[in-house]
């Protein structure tokens, strides 16, 4: 339900998220998408585990096509599956069951859609990309042996996360995080049977790992559609008398579109500096690899706390209580920094407890340790910032927030550009990573705060 469903009078009288105590509301809307991000984060790390046990190659391999995969999951399950649970809830909280079925099935085409022109697009261009960012040799031919699996099975991914976004547009927290939950495990359990051969299965290598996540989502995405179309779900998936309208797609896509801009600075900010340490050697690129990847786990636990933010933001600028919506916005904020920032602070103290659970190369630990000596005690304005984006999006006021992630794309790419010209050690372009997470925090923390609401 959104602020434009109800008169601030009704809404006050019939939504907790108007007077109910912020934290522990923030902490009951909050936990289960953090339990179901923090599922995937562990089957990240046992993917990047099953990828050590294969080589460096295989290793380095991985941290050129993992942006690319989790520019899938941030697009699918958070920038455009907001705009799906955004307009479906306004739907229903007016009321208007039809339209509600009517905008899951358009956001389904969309799911399809999209899901179909990542696959072509990163069978037919992966390579190009992956040797763009600085991968060659063997690193290119484990890079595609688990790509083009991944890609030719996404579809599934995007049609979970669309299907998981109808459900919790109906209201519904509990059925989207138990599904993916068992995604997790599956993936979990069938990347490392297929990939390293466990019992009866084949020793496929990093073609295995792909395999896993495209049969654990692809199962997934059959059983949500099954769900939706049963009637089990406040919305019922249906053909009936949906006709496509372009309307429709705009009430999704308004959202869905804008926030998209956060994940690709995101993934952009990442392909910069994957193919800058590149230049470093197989073993620096695979000590970033495993420092990136930490640092793109920790943001499904920012999205987690943001997500549960943009109902209670929203809310209470329509009822016109900003000092309220302020507060929810900085407590989230506060709370997902001292989060994110206590793990930063952990592995630049012990980073072998991180990179050990990888690898072994003295090299590729060490390249590692650097990364998060310099990078890891930002992680907390990381945090900061990425939550406030979403409390700016219940706000409506995203201008400030996206242009300090511009800010932080030029930081890196100038920057990255004028320290690999000058052919400068491997630590400066950690630092480099490292400043821009301070100037992103700071800025859009800034932009939020004079920002009028």
């Amino acid at each position: 339900m959104t602020a434009e469903s109800h008169s601030p009078a009704v809404a006050a009288n019939v939504n907790p998220l108007l007077t109910a105590p912020i934290l522990g509301t923030l902490a009951r809307l909050s936990i289960p998408n953090v339990l179901a991000m923090s599922a995937a984060a562990i089957v990240a790390i046992a993917e990047t585990a099953y990828a050590g046990q294969l080589g460096i190659s295989a290793l380095a391999g991985l941290a050129l096509v993992f942006p690319m995969v989790m520019l899938q999951q941030m697009l699918s399950g958070g920038a455009m599956g907001g705009g799906v649970s955004s307009a479906i809830s306004r739907a229903l909280g007016a009321n208007d069951t039809h339209r509600a079925e009517q905008l899951a099935f358009h956001a389904v085409v969309i799911g399809a859609m999209a899901g179909i022109v990542f696959g072509i697009f990163f069978l037919i261009f992966g390579e190009y990309i992956y040797r763009l960012l600085g991968g060659f040799g063997t690193v290119i031919t484990e890079a595609l042996a688990y790509s083009n699996i991944v890609f030719l099975g996404t579809v599934g991914l995007w049609l979970t996360n669309t299907f998981a976004s109808v459900i919790r547009g109906g209201g519904d927290m509990k059925v989207p995080s138990i599904t993916l939950l068992a995604v997790a495990l599956s993936q979990f359990l069938l990347a490392g049977a297929f990939s390293l051969g466990w019992g009866p299965f084949p020793a496929l290598g990093m073609a295995g790992i792909g395999l896993g996540l495209v049969v654990a989502f692809s199962t997934s995405a059959i059983f949500l559609l099954w769900y939706l179309v049963s009637g089990k779900g406040r919305v019922k998936l249906t053909l009936r008398g949906v006709q496509l309208k372009a309307e429709m797609f705009r009430d999704i896509l308004k959202v869905g579109a804008v926030s998209c801009i956060s994940p690709l600075q995101t993934v952009f900010t990442v392909l910069i500096l994957t193919r800058l340490t590149s230049e470093f050697g197989v073993e620096v690129l695979a000590g970033y690899g495993i420092g990136a990847r930490l640092e793109f786990l920790l943001v499904p636990i920012a999205f987690a706390i943001g997500v549960a933010c943009v109902p209670m933001v929203g809310m209470a600028i329509g009822a016109g209580n900003i000092a309220r919506a302020r507060q929810v916005a900085w407590t989230g904020a506060i709370s997902a920094g001292i989060l994110i920032g206590a793990i930063g602070l952990f592995v630049a103290l012990f980073p072998n407890v991180w990179t050990g659970m990888f690898t072994d190369d003295l090299p590729v630990m060490r390249s590692a340790g650097l990364y998060f000596a310099w990078v890891g005690p930002f992680y907390g304005l990381f945090g900061l910032a990425l939550c406030l984006y979403f409390s700016s999006q219940g706000a409506g006021k995203v201008l400030g927030p996206v242009i300090a992630g511009t800010l932080r794309l030029v930081i890196v790419a100038l920057g990255g550009w004028i320290l690999a010209t000058n052919n400068t050690p491997e630590w400066t372009i950690f630092a480099l990573i490292g400043a821009a997470m301070v100037i992103y925090g700071a800025t859009t923390a800034l932009a939020v705060y004079v920002v009028r609401w």
